[in-house]
């Protein structure tokens, strides 16, 4: 496995390159904002945490995340799908949503006052989380068990509520897709200004990765699972 990240790394620049490792970090306790340059042999020293150890962790995970699925899926089961967007995608969001969530706030409480559109940015997050996360119960609990049942027994009512649940699921996709856009609109395509600090960047760079995931989601379930079943 190739090494991406050493010991000489700067923390700041981990983040940088890898936006998730501040939850690692945050665990730990790492400073990766006002001690971002710090290099990570130097923070870990200074909390007396094993570096290889520690480097170990990060390697995995960034190696995880670059893992990609070259399956077709348009010659997959619907059953197989499905499992594919839950364990990866939905996955994903019910992890990342309520982690992100605390550093959106810490940054409009610290640079708000001086950028206003910090509280739109804010108010469009917290809309997108309550979207989603309702989204994914749905989707989970009454839609894919839906989709299943009609792939195992193909009754004409089995159909009708299928497809009926489907229907709903799209609009809610286009009210998640408007507000994403409209963060990237309003953030200037994700792009902190020249000053801003680590948490500022790091909140940029991981809106700018959620919506690169969620448009991949809507993309499998929109154009490919549930165009397969409506025969589009």
């Amino acid at each position: 496995m190739e090494k991406m990240f050493t010991a000489q790394s700067t923390v700041g620049e981990i983040v940088a390159i890898f936006p998730k490792a501040s939850d690692l970090f945050q665990t730990y306790k790492i400073d990766f904002c006002c001690g971002g340059n710090r290099p990570l042999k130097e923070a870990l020293a200074a909390k007396n945490l094993p570096v290889e150890d520690i480097l170990q962790q990060l390697q995995e995970m960034y190696q995880q995340s670059l893992e990609k699925t070259e399956k077709n899926w348009l010659e997959a089961s619907y059953t197989e799908l499905i499992d594919h967007i839950i364990q990866k995608h939905h996955r994903f969001l019910m992890e990342e949503l309520p982690q992100l969530s605390p550093y959106v706030t810490k940054v409009l409480r610290v640079h708000g006052p001086e950028q206003p559109h910090l509280v739109k940015v804010h108010k469009l997050f917290s809309d997108l989380k309550t979207e989603l996360e309702q989204h994914l119960i749905k989707e989970e609990t009454k839609a894919f068990p839906l989709i299943i049942q009609f792939e195992q027994h193909p009754t004409e009512k089995n159909e009708q509520a299928m497809k009926q649940a489907i229907g709903e699921l799209v609009a809610e996709h286009d009210t998640a897709g408007d507000l994403i856009k409209e963060i990237r609109e309003i953030t200037n395509d994700f792009t902190p200004p020249a000053d801003a600090c680590g948490t500022y960047q790091l909140v940029y760079n991981r809106l700018e990765a959620l919506e690169k995931d969620l448009f991949i989601h809507i993309h499998l379930e929109n154009n490919v699972l549930f165009s397969r079943i409506l025969g589009n």
